[in-house]
């Protein structure tokens, strides 16, 4: 057997799938260690892909030659953008994905790729010679080299499940923790936190009545997240909605004392943006009733996933919960509602190349910095092993800003802030999101992903048709002028507009109320034109585009400006005493990489910038100075 690899990525989840991928697509020989290799792509929480924020790295992945968007693509039971009533910015589809489909299609995926080996261990130990990553050592003994090594290890990292006051080892339900590697990193120096997480019960789907349930349907026409060419139609399945009731309020503040987060058994911080029924039924003690989905997880299994009623009260209760709910009165519970708690390591001991500062060949991504969610893992587990396998190759890092996109902004939160809490993408995250839109992801991105080598050449060449297509019909719109007419203004009026004089059809267009499909009425195109969205979106928001790249101008003269690595900060009098801190600890690679730091103000950013300058002048005047001086 080979034991000699260049790239060794721990963990079969998005993440690493994501990076094995990465690597082995850059050329390199990559080993992908998973506990069970029957698990990989594994969806243990919520069946979905995408949704605000999330569906923004989803594209974005797809658009660097990641493979999520494919696999959702391939999987899923409904297609609905959500948001489609709101501006393109916030705009974000979302699938509910067929599980065992996505996990076996993952698998499968991970077995045709020539560079890489899948095999079944538990890492113990992270091997290091001379100040570098030489490896790693499994469980039973064996030891395997390599140049760089991508830890996704998710929620496993010593995993504990809590339900109700009852907990045993695990990474998620029936399967073991890793043990003994949070022992390890920590001997390496890394610090180590706690974080939990949670899931909700599955029901079986032949109890519940959905008779009386709003019915929550897939849009027809659909989007998909990869943008490729000809993605699978499916047949898409309803999704219901019921509420909880004030039986289900009375039931869960009776019995707070039997939830291992209110009674201080769990130890590790929940995430703010995706609470326990728990957490709302309290911190929301106004709203009458919380609303939950039941959307099912395949076509092959009766199991419904009751979203929103994530949980760590004992199954009593959870029984007594599901029944409190309208349609569910005698529903039965397949799986029981869990907690996690696992390790994690804090973000801000990585590089933006998401390469740990004092181990020149170790990267991490996915749940194992902070994050939560399968998308922010892909996403990062894309990135870490784009860098690890240049890293082997002795090429540059790939580091993308935040103002080019969500995966950018990601990365840049979470190594530049010290979070307390998984991070959760959402469109808030981003200062540019009219620029970062989910339909121009591959516009903003998939040029340099070609770049590095990771855009195939059929992707590359359905790339460059969409933009031609895009542009020749912008240069249509702008080149055809018409004259108002009585059918024109019917038209028109079907939106409370008009026209008085002549017009071009891309003045028309950038009228508010106007929508692209009226030009079509009026002056249609001599062939049908795919990419309505992007095209309408770049017009009627020009004002507002532009607005937001001068930002971006801005923003990127401080981010290109280098800080040096030996920079005494403690010695910076006129820092804050927090600023002093926070750079000496977080060492940021730029100005505008500090100036993100919490703590650090724009007077301590203005003092960096005075400090730069004397030190440049300081070297130049050791530089005229004659030598023996």
């Amino acid at each position: 057997m080979n034991l000699d690899y260049d790239v060794i990525v721990i963990g079969g989840g998005h993440a690493g799938c994501e990076a094995a991928n990465a690597a082995a697509t850059l050329g390199c020989r990559t080993l992908m260690l998973a506990v069970n290799l029957d698990t990989i792509g594994a969806m243990p929480c919520n069946p979905a892909v995408g949704g605000p924020g999330k569906s923004q790295l989803v594209k974005e992945v797809d658009a660097l030659g990641g493979i999520m968007g494919i696999a959702a693509d391939a999987t899923y039971l409904q297609m609905r953008m959500l948001n489609a009533s709101r501006g393109a910015a916030v705009q974000s589809l979302r699938a509910q994905s067929d599980k065992r489909e996505y996990s076996a299609w993952m698998k499968d995926y991970m077995e045709s790729i020539p560079n890489v080996t899948l095999r079944q261990g538990m890492v113990k130990a992270i091997l290091k010679e001379g100040g570098n990553i030489s490896g790693v050592e499994l469980a039973f003994g064996d030891r395997i080299s390599a140049r760089a090594v991508v830890l996704t290890a998710g929620t496993f990292l010593e995993g504990t499940i809590w339900i109700g006051k009852e907990t045993m080892p695990a990474g998620r339900m029936g399967e073991f923790p890793a043990v003994g590697l949070s022992t390890c990193l920590r001997s390496l120096g890394f610090e180590l936190g706690r974080l939990k997480t949670g899931t909700p019960p599955r029901i079986d789907g032949r109890t519940i009545d959905y008779s009386a349930l709003p019915v929550v349907p897939g849009d027809e026409p659909h989007d998909f997240f990869s943008f490729l060419p000809n993605r699978p139609v499916r047949t898409q399945l309803p999704c219901h909605q019921t509420r909880t009731t004030a039986v289900t309020h009375e039931l869960i503040m009776a019995n707070l004392s039997e939830s291992p987060m209110y009674s201080g058994m769990i130890h590790g911080v929940g995430p703010r943006y995706c609470p326990s029924i728990e957490d709302k039924v309290v911190r929301f003690a106004d709203k009458e009733s919380h609303s939950f989905f039941l959307e099912p997880e395949g076509r092959s299994t009766y199991e419904v996933y009751l979203q929103g009623c994530s949980t760590s009260l004992p199954v009593a209760i959870q029984h007594r919960i599901v029944a409190s709910l309208p349609g569910l009165e005698h529903a039965k519970m397949v799986r029981p509602a869990y907690a996690v708690e696992y390790d994690y390591m804090p973000a801000t001991q990585f590089t933006h190349a998401l390469m740990a500062k004092d181990l020149p060949g170790f990267f991490a991504g996915g749940q194992i910095l902070g994050t939560s969610g399968y998308e922010e893992a892909a996403a990062q587990g894309l990135m870490a092993g784009i860098n690890a396998a240049l890293f082997v190759k002795d090429r540059d890092t790939f580091v993308l800003p935040r103002s080019s996109s969500y995966t950018g902004t990601l990365v840049d939160d979470l190594v530049t802030k010290e979070l307390g809490e998984p991070y959760r993408m959402m469109t808030s995250r981003s200062e540019y999101r009219l620029l970062l839109r989910q339909d121009n992801a591959d516009q903003r991105l998939t040029p340099a992903g070609r770049e590095i080598g990771m855009v195939s050449d059929a992707r590359w060449e359905s790339f460059n048709h969409k933009r031609e297509e895009i542009a020749a019909e912008h240069t249509r719109l702008k080149q055809t002028r018409i004259a108002p007419t009585e059918q024109i203004n019917e038209v028109l009026a079907e939106h409370d507009e008009a026209m008085k004089q002549n017009a071009s059809l891309e003045e028309l267009l950038r009228r508010p109320r106007v929508p692209y499909s009226s030009l079509v009425k009026i002056c249609p195109p001599p062939e049908p034109f795919k990419w309505v969205l992007e095209l309408e979106t770049e017009i009627k928001y020009e004002g507002y585009i532009e607005r937001q790249r001068w930002q971006v101008a801005q923003s990127e003269k401080l981010d290109g400006v280098l800080l040096p690595a030996d920079f005494n900060y403690m010695t910076m009098e006129h820092l804050c005493k927090e600023a002093r801190e926070k750079l000496a600890k977080l060492r940021p690679e730029t100005v505008g990489q500090a100036a993100r730091i919490g703590g650090v103000s724009p007077a301590d950013v203005s003092v960096l910038l005075v400090a730069l300058e004397s030190k440049r002048r300081g070297d130049r005047l050791k530089e005229k100075a004659p030598v023996g001086t």
